[in-house]
């Protein structure tokens, strides 16, 4: 089947407009279906991953290509493998039948109507919340077409000065796209509900703290408590990992340090932010990040 979407995309900011069913736009994705990797993932929010892992299904491709992405293999190579629809949903009750405590969607942007129909085939055979798990860099559209799919919505809010968007992430829009569409997950999720310490619905925003841009980071929260209080959970991140060298931006290959780290929760504990995560301990290390591997699928 062919999807109306695809023939003239718009499902991100960059508003390719391409045919992907004749040609490739930005992200590099077809009409066809690419997934790298799927797995019960321990590595994300205890209230995600839980005692039994979240069950994890990593996209191939990515609207954003961040010079510093840490699944690159993925986002920026293409990493991955052609599955049908029918495949994806098999996968996703696969890693029910795992004990997953959800499905966790990452980097689902470009193929988001694929993903949709895969989970409307199997809709009354799904127990478990359905987690969107983004950069943040969406088109609202986009995020209205998993209205009652999504019930968790894991999203980034990288950058604050779309100045760094656009050195890091080649985007000079992130902070509008982010807003809106950051805006239209909680309109449809409210506020957080979380059962037997697992969360059910509501929103997750990720604040990744890049090395020399604390400022930043402490904009983006003083952004997100004005705006939503305690009714979503923020999670401050310090696990950036310089993987290779970045000639051009030397702040990028050192890791986040301690006095960065303090200094941002320390702020956030002032504005009196209640409902975060933090980090503590090795989470700055090359063996968190999945050894993605296509003989799985």
């Amino acid at each position: 089947m062919e999807f109306n979407e695809l023939k003239n995309c718009h499902l991100c900011p960059k508003n390719c407009g391409v045919n992907r069913y004749k040609k490739l736009g930005f992200c590099r994705s077809s009409a066809d279906l690419f997934v790298s990797y799927y797995s019960l993932h321990m590595w994300e929010e205890p209230i995600i991953s839980g005692n039994h892992g979240s069950g994890t299904i990593f996209f191939s491709n990515c609207n954003l290509k961040c010079i510093f992405c840490q699944n690159r293999k993925i986002s920026n190579d293409g990493y991955g493998k052609k599955i049908s629809l029918d495949r994806l949903s098999k996968i996703m009750l696969e890693l029910q039948d795992k004990g997953a405590h959800n499905i966790n969607l990452v980097t689902p942007t470009h193929y988001a109507p694929l993903i949709k129909y895969s989970i409307n085939m199997i809709k009354d055979k799904i127990h478990i919340p359905v987690v969107y798990n983004t950069s943040s860099y969406e088109n609202v559209d986009t995020i209205r077409m998993m209205k009652d799919i999504v019930n968790i919505y894991l999203a980034d809010f990288k950058y604050y000065d779309n100045e760094l968007g656009k050195k890091y992430s080649n985007c000079d829009n992130y902070r509008e796209c982010a807003i809106k569409s950051i805006d239209e997950m909680y309109k449809q999720v409210g506020k957080f509900i979380i059962k037997d310490d697992l969360m059910v619905s509501g929103l997750i925003v990720r604040v990744l703290v890049l090395p020399g841009h604390i400022d930043d980071s402490k904009k983006i929260i003083k952004y997100l408590y004005d705006k939503y209080k305690d009714n979503i959970i923020i999670s401050i991140m310090n696990q950036y990992t310089p993987l290779f060298h970045i000639e051009k931006y030397e702040n990028l290959n050192r890791k986040v340090n301690d006095s960065e780290y303090d200094e941002i929760i320390n702020y956030a504990c002032d504005l009196g932010v209640k409902q975060a995560f933090i980090q503590e301990g090795n989470t700055q290390e090359e063996s968190f990040i999945p050894d993605f591997d296509i003989s799985v699928l």
